[in-house]
């Protein structure tokens, strides 16, 4: 259900021949399932992403420190996209070296962001093989679908190396969606009629009047891949399944291209629960289909959100790839773009995955394989849970493949180390060569992930589980307290994390039973993480207990 897109080796270069390889540490092997068709010829044109060095990257830091911190005075005091874009602008001379070197190719066709950190340059490949030295484009297909992509590592020039981050469009690869469906068993104790919306509603406690009224609310989700989503289908599921409460029938806005073929589970089930428990909110969809081959949709979408200065303020996305499948660079960068949402007010919440702590071998051991977005300091990571009784609504535990861990580029934030020691302290843990112990620790809280009923194609589809339903479900409920926050002159919740980890879980459900996935060997035998009291990298927090949540976030 989550999806997560992995790759076999890693690239490593000496210290002696870095030279201007802005991404030393991306892989480059293209997996077996993508076929290569062919060089591009010299004349045929694609499209790549130049990320520019910012400026005050600790500012900007300390600053969503300061408007996500409720001690601080200037809690909610968030800035505008000018305001950002004042703040992290690359210097004078980066865009001139930049602009220059683009230049020095013939290469004008580009476009800037607001934030103008950003620019997005269509070349044919002969000169983007001048301009990159040592990459080289080809086509690549998969069950239909073309990508263009380089064979090899890229470099810059020295003089242009110190202004960018890396150049988008030539190695990140789509991810593979998985099957979203699990079969499950008959039980001799009945037909489990399974999760939707009246279920959920009842174990959150949300009544039929936890809707929304302000007319400056908003949510989102943000879909990639060719995901799309039908109107019918989410009309019929709101017929079906919304006839208890308040809600809307159609998607407000759609921010990119909504195709008419078959819908994607995964676009109808974000946009059918989102929908469902922030019920009428209004909602947009983010929707990247890559139409453009060279594209990369998660970044296409990051480059979105630094030229609107319109947006919703919560967005759910379920997407990640393996930490170690990516550069740091990129990694480091993406990490600076969630902080320029939050010191905008904008929540950004993203599933955990549906691997438990994952696994990778590493020489002749094995390590847990954390995953990112999921592992970013400044987004609010989202797991999953299962009822302990599967036919009734019950207390909660850890659903097995509910990801979580602990990240090995992202330090520990300050807001969460007293309660990651805690369970460390406490806890009955893997052999410490399997994980991190001082890297940021994920997810933050949960919600159920198991068994949901879903409307694609205009059928009714029993069984879909991950933590892509968890998340829409959390984000819809932080939507709602958005909404009565919005209606008492009060500013958004913003980035959550500072504050939900000064509540130690008191307003939600702890989930204390069960463990997630691990590495399939003598030591740890297939077990990650386990669940405990308060905090742990399986759950986070626990549920939401929306009566609860919402008087402790309606405070201040």
């Amino acid at each position: 259900m989550y999806i997560v897109v992995t790759f076999s080796i890693c690239l490593l270069f000496t210290s002696l021949v870095w030279g201007g390889y802005l991404e030393y540490d991306q892989d480059v092997l293209i997996p077996e399932d993508w076929a290569n068709v062919g060089r591009l010829e010299p004349t045929e044109e694609l499209e790549l992403t130049f990320a520019l060095k910012q400026q005050n990257i600790n500012l900007l830091e300390k600053t969503l420190g300061l408007v996500s911190d409720p001690d601080s005075a200037r809690y909610g005091d968030y800035l505008s996209l000018d305001e950002v874009s004042s703040l992290v602008r690359p210097s004078k001379l980066t865009q001139k070296v930049v602009h220059r070197w683009l230049q020095s190719h013939g290469i004008k066709n580009c476009l800037s962001v607001h934030t103008q950190d950003f620019l997005q340059c269509t070349m044919t490949a002969k000169v983007a093989e001048t301009l990159l030295p040592g990459s080289r484009f080809h086509r690549y297909v998969r069950e239909g679908r073309s990508l263009v992509r380089s064979s090899a590592p890229y470099s810059v020039p020295d003089d242009v190396h110190q202004h960018l981050d890396f150049v988008g469009g030539l190695h990140r690869l789509p991810p593979e969606g998985k099957d979203l469906g699990k079969k499950q068993k008959q039980s001799k104790a009945g037909f489990h009629l399974g999760v939707y919306p009246y279920i959920l509603r009842a174990r959150y406690n949300l009544t039929s009047t936890d809707v929304g009224r302000a007319q400056n609310n908003s949510q989102a989700v943000a879909q990639f891949l060719e995901q799309y989503y039908h109107p019918a289908d989410l009309a019929e599921f709101m017929g079906i399944f919304g006839r208890t409460f308040p809600h809307q029938f159609e998607v407000d806005r759609v921010v990119g291209h909504q195709e008419r073929g078959k819908a994607g589970l995964e676009a109808s089930l974000d946009i059918e629960y989102i929908m469902s428990t922030g019920a009428n909110i209004s909602t947009w969809v983010f929707t990247n289909p890559g139409r453009h081959e060279s594209q990369e949709p998660f970044l296409q979408w990051m480059v979105l959100l630094s030229n609107m200065s319109d947006l919703p303020w919560v967005h759910t996305i379920s997407y990640g790839d393996d930490e170690d499948s990516l550069s740091t660079a990129y990694m480091m960068r993406i990490n600076t773009e969630f902080m320029k949402a939050g010191v905008r007010g904008i929540s950004l919440l993203f599933a955990s995955g549906d691997d438990g702590a994952s696994c990778r071998k590493v020489g002749t051991g094995n390590t847990f394989r954390p995953s990112f977005p999921a592992s970013s300091p400044y987004v609010t990571t989202v797991g999953g849970t299962s009822f302990k009784n599967p036919f009734k609504v019950t207390y909660e535990v850890t659903h097995y493949i509910s990801g979580g861990g602990f990240s090995n580029v992202f330090e520990m934030p300050s807001y969460q180390s007293s309660a990651v020691a805690a369970y460390l302290k406490t806890a009955n843990l893997p052999p410490q060569s399997y994980f991190n112990i001082s890297g940021r620790a994920y997810p933050d809280m949960a919600a159920l992930s198991d068994n949901y009923w879903v409307v694609v194609n205009r059928l009714p589809m029993p069984w879909v589980s991950g933590t892509s339903a968890s998340t829409p479900v959390v984000g819809g409920i932080l939507s709602l307290i958005n909404d009565r926050r919005l209606l008492k002159g009060l500013p958004a919740l913003g980035f959550l994390n500072p504050r939900l980890y000064q509540l130690k879980g008191q307003p939600l459900f702890d989930v204390t039973e069960g463990c997630h996935l691990g590495c399939l060997d003598e030591q740890v035998q297939g077990q990650g993480f386990c669940a405990a009291p308060l905090w742990d990298p399986v759950t986070g927090w626990g549920t939401p207990n929306y009566p609860a949540l919402l008087a402790a976030l309606l405070s201040k």
